[in-house]
This record gives structure tokens, C-alpha cells and sequence, in this order.
């Protein structure tokens, strides 16, 4: 098997391991909401994550130096961005639909 076999493999597997880890990622989190708001919220947020993830990717792969590098600087400040948003969002739902429960989450 010659060296250029060998990357095919690897980055197939690669991609099929992050695609595989991505979607547990995904279903868990899904799974593990406290009630139908936080679940929809979840939904959503998957929806547009894999969405501008995949976009990501995609413009990495086609864009020409320099640009496939510099869009890195959007991506991450962006992703850093929808994270912190969507945590808070998740916790605001999350304490409105049972506020009880939230209350002895943070004890």
C-alpha cells in the first residue's frame, strides 16, 4: 500500500471519526434538555452549528492562500461568540421552564 493510500485512509477515517463524534456530541445534548423549550432551543442550535460548521469547511477546503487561512479569524471569534451566547440562552430557558429544579442545580 503506497503513501498516498495511506492519507486517503486517514483522512477518510478522520473525517468519519469527527462526523461520529460531532453527531454524539449532538444527540446527547439534545437528550439531555429539561423540558420542550430547552429540547427546540437544542434543535435549533444543532441545525445552525452543523450548518456553519459544515460552511467552515467547506470555504477551508476551496478558498486559495491566503484566504482559506484568514478565515479562520472569522470562524473562531464567531464560534466563541455562538457558544457563549447559546449557553446562556440554554440556561435561561432551562430556568424558566422549571425554575425548582434550577434552583438546586446551583447549590
Amino acid at each position: 500500500m503506497g503513501q498516498n493510500s495511506l492519507i486517503w485512509i486517514g483522512s477518510i477515517v478522520g473525517c468519519l471519526l469527527g462526523i461520529l463524534g460531532g453527531g454524539i456530541g449532538t444527540w446527547m445534548s439534545i437528550k439531555n434538555t429539561n423540558g420542550p423549550r430547552e429540547k427546540a432551543f437544542m434543535v435549533r442550535t444543532a441545525v445552525v452549528m452543523w450548518v456553519s460548521i459544515s460552511l467552515f469547511l467547506l470555504l477551508l477546503y476551496f478558498l486559495s492562500e491566503p484566504w482559506n487561512r484568514l478565515i479562520w479569524i472569522p470562524y473562531g471569534i464567531g464560534l466563541i461568540a455562538a457558544i457563549h451566547y447559546c449557553n446562556r440562552r440554554q440556561l435561561a430557558i432551562s430556568a424558566e421552564e422549571s425554575p425548582v429544579q434550577h434552583a438546586h442545580r446551583n447549590e
